[in-house]
């Protein structure tokens, strides 16, 4: 009952929002480490030994679950971090053909910052300090990425303009919120363990695939699903005045999708990892 009652103060306190919130990013990030080979590890754990380097003391970057994390941690140092905030999404809209390359323009958005960051993780004359970086906005953006709503927005901010109720409880909730939060969080907990090794069928069914790819898969569970499902109307009918609900069979059949698009996070992030620290 006691975590019952905490689980609903939590819902209806105010929150930021901060992309898959910290329990789904920390577990892609499980999933990736438990899935990458030891040669692979070793390099990437060393790189945490220049953590001091990047001057964030008040934002723990000791191993991969404190690297999911802190990019939405530095990014409240707006003097220093601020400029990283348009990296953690991309806002595409639902009712047009799918068109990342409005959506992000100058690289500033998630799937561009993807890339970038891997190419840099990559690149071997570069200072331990700057690869670590590198590898921390790797980790975090992979998990961003995968949330729909970083990718699909009907003039909206990707669902955090539409408000929303999760089952009984009201709040103060958005759609945004509301799939980063308790959807993803009663997803990785209602099922088997996530953290787990894949083998190799399920790795490769899961892990392949471009960038924009998986963007766009992102955008479509946006467009399919996410809005839909809260308004009770097909995708890109009239935009809804009053709040939008999510009830408790709705979450039921949305469990499954969350928690795909979680393992599909983390076994591309493991490839994306494998591919840069060989």
């Amino acid at each position: 009952m006691l975590k019952q009652l905490f689980l609903i103060v939590l819902l209806l306190s105010p929150s930021p929002a901060l992309a898959w919130a910290e329990y789904a990013h920390r577990t892609i990030a499980g999933i990736a480490e438990t899935n990458i080979d030891s040669t692979t590890k070793a390099r990437m754990n060393d790189l945490f030994q220049s953590a001091a380097l990047l001057g964030t003391p008040k934002c723990d970057l000791k191993n991969i679950s404190d690297a999911s994390v802190w990019p939405d941690c530095v990014r409240r140092d707006r003097l220093r971090w601020g400029y990283t905030s348009p990296w953690h999404y991309q806002n595409v809209d639902i009712c047009k053909p799918f068109d990342l390359k409005n959506a992000c323009r100058n690289g500033n958005c998630v799937s561009a910052q993807i890339d970038r960051n891997a190419a840099l993780l990559k690149d071997k004359s570069l200072p331990a300090h700057v690869r670590l970086e590198a590898l921390t906005f790797l980790v975090h953006f992979v998990g961003d990425m995968h949330m729909p709503l970083h990718s699909g927005d009907r003039s909206d901010r990707g669902g955090n303009d539409v408000s929303a109720a999760y089952g009984i409880i009201e709040g103060r909730m958005n759609l945004h919120w509301l799939w980063d939060g308790p959807l993803a969080e009663r997803a990785i907990t209602d099922g088997p363990e996530m953290v787990r090794h894949y083998s190799a069928e399920e790795k490769s069914d899961k892990s392949f695939g471009t960038t924009d790819f998986w963007a766009m898969q992102a955008w479509q569970i946006s467009r399919d699903y996410s809005y839909p499902t809260a308004e009770d109307q097909p995708s890109c009918g009239p935009k809804m005045t009053a709040r939008g609900k999510v009830d408790n069979d709705e979450i039921s059949a949305l469990i499954p999708i969350a928690r795909l698009q979680i393992e599909r996070s983390g076994l591309r992030l493991a490839r994306l990892l494998e591919e840069a620290l060989r």
